[in-house]
């Protein structure tokens, strides 16, 4: 799958992608990546990428020029046809496992990371198909969204985990948070393992884990129990 993220830092991007389990990917050749510096294509002879905001108000916003000629190059470049481009943004719809598995599907992906204000609103009517926010908060610009969002679509991707790591039994899946963990020792600060998966009955853990999700989704996020009851 072939990720192109359109960004002012692009190092930010690339710094943040090339550890763990998306460094390993990318190595391996399960994800691409192009980071592109939106300045680059500017034809400003300053260099700048923002302005003022018409009708007046705090703040400056990107310019749509530099952006537009930095989409035609990449979708030109990689003959990208019909491309998705997200557009990271607080109005944005919340991000979620179900999004990220629709992303999962696609040959690429073009997310494109604003700052200052936000961007000029004819970007997002020419090129946007889909705004998306990580949350009910503001951040300095769109770049921190952008790997997240690729972090959770990449490890969707059919042979990005290995053999001990697995997205089927994490949270999210059929709309659960997921299970405790335990791991050695035994017993710790007075604390001991449940018995149960100590027992080596499959299908008693199994149904010692589904009912713990049960507990903790009801719990934590009775809007995503209501789902799951379904």
């Amino acid at each position: 799958m072939n990720f192109h993220v359109l960004t002012l830092f692009p190092d930010m991007i690339e710094a943040g992608l090339h550890t763990s389990v998306t460094g390993r990917a990318l190595k391996n050749g399960y994800i691409h990546l192009s980071a592109v510096n939106i300045r680059d294509y500017t034809i400003n002879k300053h260099k700048k990428v923002d302005d003022y905001p018409f009708g007046g108000g705090a703040g400056m916003v990107m310019t749509p020029q530099p952006i537009y000629d930095t989409y035609k190059h990449i979708i030109e470049k990689h003959d990208i046809k019909n491309p998705r481009v997200v557009y990271l943004t607080p109005k944005g719809k919340v991000h979620n496992q179900s999004i990220a598995q629709d992303f999962s599907k696609l040959d690429d992906v073009i997310f494109l990371c604003g700052h200052y204000e936000g961007i000029d609103q004819r970007i997002i009517d020419l090129i946007v198909t889909d705004e998306i926010s990580i949350g009910d908060y503001v951040l300095t610009g769109g770049e921190l969204p952008a790997l997240i969002l690729i972090d959770s679509i990449s490890r969707l991707i059919p042979g990005v985990l290995g053999q001990n790591e697995s997205f089927e039994e994490e949270s999210f899946k059929d709309n659960l948070l997921e299970y405790p963990h335990y791991t050695r020792p035994r017993e710790f600060m007075n604390l001991e393992v449940p018995s149960v998966l100590l027992s080596g009955n499959h299908k008693n853990i199994d149904k010692w884990r589904y009912e713990e999700s049960i507990k903790i989704t009801k719990e934590r996020r009775p809007d995503l129990y209501k789902k799951a009851c379904k």
